[in-house]
């Protein structure tokens, strides 16, 4: 087998937008035919820059090359241009197109990509997913209202998730860490509190940041949230600093979860070095299915888990799957809402969501069948960023209300 064609597909994502604006997926296609598909899930470029990337890594390190030959291609990337070392806009590039290549080899072979990595471990994979507003719910409100938090949760737990996440403490801003505003902080508080009441001891409470904080911040957070016995206090600070998480580790009773902007196991190492005990990688930026079973192994080393992240489009869900169905410290893995309406019908419902477990595919590859006429129906026409942080600094007088870095949109 040589790889041999490189399609890329950026799918715009309809109302409201769950999983950010766009999508970038990537089509291989071996000179004997063989398809597969992968996910890119970098947001640090425009997408029309990143399509640039993508073509330029195939080109230079894969095209021609065997599929299998994963590390070899994966050490010409991490490599290139003289750098050997973590690059987010490159590596997230070849993480989907690696994605791409084990798409390739379970389909050449007539297994699912998890029989390849060692086998099955998890014929059930639990999954989790963020609060999002109902339809009776104002789009605008949901995100600072205790009371639409902890109904959302009540359906949640309905619908069979043993655990949801939420992020209420206030914007993520590109000025870096800052201190909490006092009313974020209580506003954090009172919807932890409606959230613990309505789910009781049923469900794990995830609490999510995106790296706001500066390191004593987070401590002054963590600390008034550990009554409520949240099962992580997760990216407490930014990423790029990764020694201060062991202040973080060290001062907070809640577990401190990383990893979705971080990319190859030489950084989720150093996470874990410095007290990180839930790591959190996205496989179409972390350097990929192999790349994250290293992950894995060097997390079993320190006794850590391993909760597979995803605010991206359904073949990134898709590979999250086959590594957490393989791997014995898996702990979650993020699903949005049940699945996603558009998510799902992107890859015509061939994963299965049930009472809160996504069931190990058993069809050959990843797993999935990609409707490419609805994907090429779906355009991204725009140039904004995947997800785009504040320029405005914590407002610590009016009051914080971010929806996101992709807030979303009315039908």
């Amino acid at each position: 087998m040589k790889l041999q064609e490189l399609e890329i597909f950026t799918v715009g994502t309809p109302p409201p937008g769950w999983g950010g604006r766009y999508w970038i997926f990537v089509k291989l296609t071996t000179a004997c035919g063989i398809i597969g598909y992968g996910e890119v899930y970098a947001a640090a470029v425009g997408p029309a820059a990143m399509q640039a990337v993508i073509n330029d890594v195939f080109a230079r390190h894969m095209q021609g090359e065997n599929p299998e030959n994963i590390e070899l291609m994966f050490r010409r990337a991490y490599s290139s241009g003289f750098t050997q070392r973590p690059d987010p806009t490159v590596m997230g590039a070849f993480s989907g197109l690696e994605i791409a290549c084990w798409d390739i080899l379970g389909k050449a072979h007539d297994r699912p990509v998890y029989a390849l990595l060692g086998g099955l471990m998890n014929e059930r994979v639990r999954s989790y997913t963020y609060l999002y507003p109902l339809p009776h719910h104002d789009l605008k409100d949901f995100w600072t209202s205790p009371e639409m938090h902890a109904e959302s949760a009540a359906q949640m737990l309905k619908l069979g998730f043993t655990a949801v996440k939420f992020d209420p403490a206030g914007p993520y801003t590109i000025r870096g860490g800052h201190q909490p505003a006092m009313r974020d902080i209580e506003r954090s508080v009172d919807i932890c509190r409606a959230i613990r009441s309505a789910v009781g001891d049923r469900a794990d409470l995830l609490f999510g940041t995106h790296g706001q904080f500066t390191t004593s911040g987070a401590i002054r957070l963590g600390r008034r949230l550990e009554e409520f016995d949240p099962l992580w206090f997760e990216e407490p600070i930014p990423p790029d600093n990764i020694s201060e998480f062991a202040r973080v580790a060290a001062a907070v009773r809640i577990p401190i979860a990383t990893g979705e902007r971080m990319t190859t196991k030489s950084e989720f190492a150093a996470a874990l070095h410095a007290g990180v005990s839930i790591l959190q990688p996205a496989l179409g930026r972390s350097g990929g299915i192999l790349e994250s079973k290293k992950i894995a192994a060097i997390a079993e080393v320190y006794n850590a888990q391993i909760a597979p992240h995803l605010y991206a489009g359904p073949v990134e869900w898709a590979a999250n799957i086959q590594l957490a169905a393989n791997i014995p410290n898996h702990l979650l893995t993020e699903t949005i809402l049940t699945g996603g309406d558009f998510h799902l019908a992107l890859i015509k419902h061939s994963i299965k969501w049930e009472d809160g477990f996504i069931h190990a595919p058993t069809a050959p590859g990843l797993g999935i069948e990609f409707d490419e006429d609805l994907a090429r129906a779906n355009p991204y026409q725009g140039a904004e960023l995947h997800l785009q942080m504040q320029e405005e600094p914590c407002d610590y007088k009016g009051g914080n209300n971010f929806a996101g870095g992709a807030p979303p949109r009315e039908s």
